[in-house]
């Protein structure tokens, strides 16, 4: 066996060993019970990034977990075409070759973007791979394969015929930058400072003006009313009256409207309708006519009269500088104000009323509410339980067409007047099919199910849906998750999965969300290649509470890579051993039998943390238990003893640690495995169950041992501080009652049975008793160094009682932490009592 663990030559060979043995095909169990995931397909825009490996890592831990227990399991994986992120791309690739996408034709984009995919898809294969993802790639699907593209055919077909898909003309949110449609959920609001400014609108009568404060003077040219309060006694004289509007010479009507915020500016408020969403509200209750005065590109249209041509900023300076020479200019004033901008482009989105397709979403809406309230949907955290059910509750309809080119096309044909929804062109000529494609979140939120082959039923569809977990960021818990529980539930009468395990976002040291543009981005490949993928795997799990963010350095890979060197030489020890793990149980030594104890109420442990989707508790016990009680104890007990039975013991106990850590680590578990002389596959080994034999076995004594070893190793490192030779001497302790030989052998220490010894000092350590010979000259340096142990005790002691007495702390941290945090201070207690109680002794 090789000294060292060479990751990057082992982690292949094992990811090519599992794909030759076909084991992440659910047919591998086939008797057993399905459970599935499916992937939440990245977009084929780049490559993974260390979100997608935090939720992946614990996708994967989910499926080789019951794939042990011997479920028929389930992790399909697959990708989306991503339409705006990838025609992005592309377009971009295109221009930086000297052409644009309406120069080269539909057509000829098209090969452009499916030449993109092939090429990323590939990359995010090997990524996937390289992170040991245990899915089964037979059964692979993208969102615009041929069987996915019939699913949305027909989902689009049938929410049409029953009223449920809609055209018409409604204010939505549009992108200059990418030049398409977006829904609320992809525009991004930021604080942005900008000027108030107070324009003068004159009466038409000549009574007076009104005047109204506007961040856009800019839309004013398509204004169509001015609204107040009617609570509003400045104005109540007012309602009704006209406005002679400057400028365009149009008159509108003062309104009276509730919506109308009387603490903001005047209280008067200039009524935009086709370029605010309020505005529209209130014009459709008063039934005000609506006008778009900008364009597309972000310029203003022939609506808007002298400006007409020119780019927004522009037509805001030629209205301000109108409304001077007018004389009907007020104040400016600094302001700060919420702007929207496209999540993608960054572009300040334009509100502006326009003919698209729409899904009514109240409908689908209550079963889905239903689903999570009745608890057949299951969402962990529990706290995003009610940001789901609000949103819900407070559903508008979806604007589901957008304006581009990769995607799936709406299947709408027009000639003249007349419109056919139709998944095939219909007969006869002058037919043409809507230019516009579907949003991307229409595809993937049949996901669960168009997958598994829907809307055929297939086999794979009756035995592996619904699936059983839905694993995924918190932040798209509107984009998909609420979108799969309708569509799911509509399309199919069932819903997708039965539980929803968000995660949190990665973030930088500094808390800030990971960007290209901040420069703060880790790629997970860069930490791959350096410390292996199992390191990575066990960075992103270890210390992380379920749903809260993550702030990640490479360096939290490293404790990764410790672990799995002292697995490797864990696995060298026992290798060199060359025994089996069939002990004999009639032999066991009060050691051994403590290590079974232990190792049955870690089988326990792990299986109900994962159960619980509390993967950072399991993991932590897990290293506790490789690192301090088998590598720290155990192992340094049998290599002591040298006893053939116990040595079969600890061969038994790191195999079953073993199949333990396999669902979290389990690129080195399986290398581990086959370097133990194994013919099997580790990944579909049986899962370890509780044995009632080992739960049962008397260990009372073995404890105050281990106590009586770190009490004596505790001496010697206080001694060797004063004198380092002391190693060499070699320490004499006097211990009341049987102390086992093996404990000199362990500590390298003379233990005695008399008390012939000279200078004893007294020690207690937890339950061990003893005592050790001090020579005379080095009593006082002794008692000084206990003296500042003593010191630094306590001041931990303070520190951890601070913490544990702290209401807001124990209220708002992680349970893991807070019971820590009073272990710890129960810890430094003991050990500043002990410190105490030998200084007393020493004089």
């Amino acid at each position: 066996m090789a000294r060292h663990y060479d990751f990057q030559k082992e982690e292949k060979k094992i990811y090519d060993l599992w794909l030759k043995k076909g084991v992440f095909k659910p047919e591998v169990n086939s008797k057993g019970k399905p459970y599935t995931i499916v992937i939440p397909p990245p977009n084929v825009t780049g490559q993974l990034h260390l979100g997608h490996a935090l939720g992946n890592t614990y996708q994967d831990i989910l499926t080789r977990y019951k794939r042990m227990q011997g479920y028929a399991s389930l992790y399909l994986p697959g990708t989306d075409h991503a339409g705006i992120a990838t025609q992005a791309v592309v377009e971009k690739k295109i221009e930086s070759e000297g052409k644009t996408r309406e120069g080269i034709g539909r057509k000829a984009f098209d090969k452009e973007a499916w030449h993109w995919k092939d090429v990323y898809h590939k990359r995010i294969t090997e990524q996937t791979k390289s992170l040991g993802l245990g899915v089964d790639w037979s059964r692979e699907r993208f969102t615009l394969d041929e069987g996915l593209s019939a699913a949305v055919g027909e989902t689009f077909m049938t929410l049409y015929k029953e009223g449920l898909i809609y055209r018409g003309e409604y204010l939505v949110n549009w992108s200059p930058g990418c030049k398409t449609v977006l829904s609320d959920l992809e525009v991004d609001y930021k604080e942005e400072k900008t000027n108030l400014w107070y324009l003068k609108y004159p009466l038409s009568d000549g009574s007076g003006f009104v005047t109204v404060a506007t961040t856009r003077p800019e839309t004013m040219l398509g204004d169509m009313a001015v609204a107040v309060n009617p609570k509003d006694s400045r104005y109540k004289k007012m309602v009704g009256k006209k406005i002679a509007l400057p400028i365009v010479n149009r008159e509108i009507p003062i309104v009276a409207d509730k919506e109308i915020d009387l603490e903001f500016g005047t209280g008067a408020v200039k009524i935009t309708p086709a370029h605010d969403p309020l505005d529209f509200e209130i014009a459709k209750k008063h039934k005000l006519p609506i006008v778009n005065v900008i364009g597309k590109n972000a310029e203003m249209l022939p609506e808007a009269g002298f400006a007409v041509g020119e780019k927004i900023g522009r037509a805001r300076e030629m209205v301000v500088r109108e409304f001077e020479k007018l004389g009907l200019l007020g104040k400016i004033e600094e302001y700060t104000h919420r702007v929207g901008r496209c999540s993608r482009s960054g572009a300040i989105v334009e509100p502006m009323v326009s003919k698209q397709w729409f899904m009514k979403m109240k409908p689908l809406a209550a079963p889905a509410i239903h689903a999570v309230k009745s608890g057949k949907v299951k969402i962990l955290p529990a706290r995003f339980k009610k940001i789901y059910l609000d949103w819900l509750e407070n559903i508008h309809d979806w604007c589901i067409s957008r304006q581009l080119w990769w995607g799936h096309r709406i299947p709408v044909y027009y000639r003249g007047d007349e419109v056919k929804a139709s998944l095939t062109k219909p007969s006869g000529s002058g037919w043409v099919q809507d230019e516009d494609v579907l949003d991307t979140w229409f595809s993937s939120a049949l996901w669960p199910f168009s997958t598994l082959g829907w809307p055929k039923k297939t086999k794979d569809l009756e035995k592996f849906y619904p699936t059983d977990v839905m694993e995924t960021g918190y932040d798209i818990i509107f984009f998909w998750v609420a979108r799969m529980v309708m569509m799911g539930l509509k399309m199919t009468g069932k819903v997708p999965f039965h539980t929803v395990y968000l995660h949190g976002m990665i973030r930088d040291m500094q808390g800030r969300k990971m960007s290209k543009s901040l420069g703060n981005g880790i790629d997970p490949q860069d930490v791959i290649k350096k410390y292996g993928a199992d390191a990575l795997r066990y960075s992103l799990i270890d210390g992380l509470t379920p749903g809260t963010d993550l702030k990640y350095s490479e360096t939290r890979a490293e404790g990764g890579r410790n672990f799995v060197t002292k697995l490797w030489n864990i696995s060298n020890f026992v290798r060199s051993l060359k025994t089996d793990s069939k002990f004999d149980a009639k032999k066991l030594t009060d050691f051994d039998k403590w290590a079974l104890k232990n190792l049955d109420k870690l089988v326990a442990q792990t299986s109900q943390h994962v159960d619980a989707y509390n993967f950072s508790q399991a993991i932590f016990d897990l290293r506790e238990f490789v690192w301090s009680l088998l590598a720290d104890r155990y192992l340094e007990i049998v290599k002591a003893d040298k006893n053939k039975n116990s040595e079969k013991v600890l061969h038994f106990i790191f195999e079953e640690t073993l199949k333990l850590l396999h669902p979290f680590m389990p690129l080195i578990t399986e290398s581990i495995w086959h370097e133990l002389d194994h013919k099997d596959i580790l990944a579909i080994a049986k899962w370890p169950i509780q044995n009632k034999k080992f739960s049962e076995l008397k260990t009372a004594n073995v404890p105050k041992q281990f106590d009586l070893i770190d009490g004596i190793r505790q001496v010697q490192a206080n001694y060797a501080k004063i004198d380092p030779s002391i190693f060499k001497k070699g320490l004499r302790i006097f211990v009341s009652g049987e102390a086992p030989s093996l404990i000199g052998k362990i500590t390298k220490t003379k233990i005695a049975s008399s008390t012939k010894l000279k200078n004893l000092v007294p020690m207690n350590y937890g339950k061990a008793k003893f005592s050790f010979e001090l020579e005379e000259k080095f009593r006082s340096p002794y008692v000084e160094l206990l003296r500042k142990t003593q010191q630094a005790e306590e001041k931990l002691v303070k520190m951890y009682e601070g913490k544990a007495n702290n209401k807001s702390f124990v209220k708002n941290a992680p349970k893991e932490m807070v019971a820590e945090t009073k272990e710890k201070l129960k810890e430094h207690k003991l050990r500043a009592k002990e410190v105490s109680e030998q200084l007393k002794a020493l004089k």
